[in-house]
């Protein structure tokens, strides 16, 4: 899975990736940047929206099982929406790109823990990703919350409307880092990056111990303790 996020000035976008220790993989009409745990591709085509990209052995046999109650598109009618409304892109697997990294550091963000989706249809949304070769590794549609992951390590987590008390973008990728979210906030600071919404909800105390954040394409990150 990539992660692909528009953008509205390209040197913009790789500048906030850049500041948050991401890693520039590709650059020139797009570019392709890496924290050694997400890949995203920046894409400055205009009709680009936030999304992933999903590369699959069986491409067509998923397209003809979700085809029947979900509506394809694009040039190669390979692109769909989710319940959530996020964009995903199939693709064949034998064209996933190869990408070359000098370095592993981790990025300012911490611990990456997947792609997170507020989804109006947990059933539809479990139904869709599981044909996706996504299987069920936590919670359930009653709790309101659903944690999935594929054999190549890849994880979704699917939350039901109104169950967070905090502001919520389609699709965001989740880090989260345990007591050390503090520090990393602090570090996220220092980089000058916008907070777009501080949260001091789970703290008894009031204090400021998650954080979300937006690239300039808009694509959300939670910088969670848990």
């Amino acid at each position: 899975m990539i992660v692909e996020t528009p953008t509205p000035n390209l040197l913009e976008s790789i500048e906030f990736y850049i500041k948050l220790n991401f890693q520039v993989l590709q650059e020139d009409e797009n570019a392709v940047v890496s924290d050694g745990s997400v890949v995203v591709l920046i894409n400055s085509e205009r009709t680009t929206r936030a999304g992933v990209k999903l590369y699959v052995q069986n491409k067509e046999a998923i397209i003809n099982e979700l085809q029947k109650e979900n509506k394809f598109y694009g040039a190669s009618k390979n692109v769909f929406s989710e319940p959530s409304g996020m964009r995903i892109t199939l693709v064949d697997q034998s064209k996933k790109p190869k990408y070359e990294s000098s370095k592993n550091e981790p990025s300012l963000l911490g611990s990456f823990a997947g792609v997170s989706l507020e989804t109006p249809d947990m059933e539809k949304s479990l139904k869709v990703w599981k044909a996706l070769g996504f299987e069920v590794t936590m919670g359930d549609v009653e709790q309101g919350w659903v944690a999935l992951s594929n054999t190549s390590g890849d994880s979704i987590s699917l939350m039901k409307p109104m169950a967070c008390p905090h502001l919520f973008f389609n699709p965001s990728l989740t880090y989260f880092n345990g007591t050390q979210n503090i520090s990393i906030i602090e570090g996220i600071r220092k980089t000058g990056i916008t907070i777009t919404e501080e949260i001091s909800h789970f703290n008894p105390e009031g204090i400021v111990d998650n954080i979300i954040v937006r690239d300039p394409g808009g694509f959300g990150f939670f910088i969670f303790s848990d």
